[in-house]
């Protein structure tokens, strides 16, 4: 079998699996209908003299029934400048305060920032230097301890061939640790791990690729999972790369759903509309009411569902 032949049917296969047949509510409106609200954006970076001249990639966003808490990646603007931990408050979700002793973790580098409570612990997956995944604990979000590089493994036991992995997004359930990333935006897979030590592939293939749409055609990250009504939800943002390789990519959010975490359907109305222009690193958080889909790079917009 030539090589076009094998290309072409690994293509066909990858759309079969990614658009497959959907339920009615695969894809409910609650997780895909949502319009900007007017007082956008909601954050942004400081500006300068201030040490989160812009704000940048993924941060964080826990609401609990005192407030609602935000983690931000800060830096001064530059492109290796030094990216730092910010923290900050609301009552609402939309007007925010800083932490008078911001940032609150400078010792490492620190961004795209994924955050699991559990037994008291807030567990830190974020990208350190040069797109290497890494994990912090804290146990009052303000104070945070550096564990180290986070190991990933192949699926015999070896270490996953060197250079980055990205966007660490991980998921906790029965026992089980599942960690997502991306190596260069070319897709995204899954890692497991029961000690937080050691985490090793699922299969060493990736879980979601880009494409074929417009929407990520080219390059694909995820940003967070939710479970809603017994299924799996992956925020991703996705892009063309440019013809013009000196331009930076356009990202657009969008959703895909599991019923296992590997096996997943994109929605087929991917970019999540009229959020379509450059719009990325999004969450989804209930508001005690619905759910708000914020995106947050480079700056913090809100989302609210529509009511059409």
């Amino acid at each position: 079998m030539n090589t076009r032949r094998i290309h072409f049917l690994t293509a066909l296969i990858w759309l079969t699996l990614s658009v497959g047949s959907f339920a009615a509510d695969d894809f409910p409106k609650e997780l895909t209908s949502f319009e900007p609200i007017a007082a956008n954006p909601v954050f942004t970076g400081a500006g300068d003299g201030n040490w989160d001249v812009k704000i940048r990639e993924r941060g964080w966003i826990i609401r609990d029934s005192r407030q609602w808490r935000m983690w931000y990646t800060g830096y001064d603007g530059t492109r290796p400048g030094k990216k730092m931990l910010g923290y900050a408050t609301s009552h609402d979700g939309l007007k925010w305060t800083r932490h008078p002793a911001n940032p609150i973790y400078s010792e490492h580098w620190v961004e795209d920032i994924c955050i699991v409570p559990h037994e008291r612990t807030l567990y830190m997956f974020a990208e350190g230097e040069q797109d290497r995944a890494q994990l912090l604990t804290s146990n009052d979000g303000l104070t945070w301890t550096r564990v180290g590089r986070i190991d990933v493994r192949l699926k015999n036991g070896e270490p996953i061939p060197d250079g980055p992995y990205g966007t660490p997004t991980a998921w906790h359930e029965d026992g089980i640790w599942n960690l997502f990333y991306e190596r260069g935006d070319k897709g995204i897979w899954l890692a497991r791990s029961t000690d937080l030590k050691t985490f090793t592939n699922v299969q060493d293939e990736p879980v979601m690729l880009p494409g074929p749409d417009e929407f990520d055609h080219d390059q694909i990250a995820m940003n967070q999972i939710i479970k809603h009504n017994g299924k799996y939800y992956a925020v991703i943002h996705g892009a063309r790369k440019p013809s013009d390789p000196a331009q930076p990519s356009v990202w657009a959010t969008g959703l895909a759903m599991s019923t296992d975490l590997i096996h997943w359907k994109k929605y087929p109305g991917n970019p999540l509309r009229p959020i379509s222009e450059n719009k990325s690193s999004g969450l989804l958080i209930h508001d005690g009411q619905e759910f708000r889909l914020y995106t947050m790079h480079n700056r913090v917009d809100v989302h609210v569902n529509r009511k059409d």
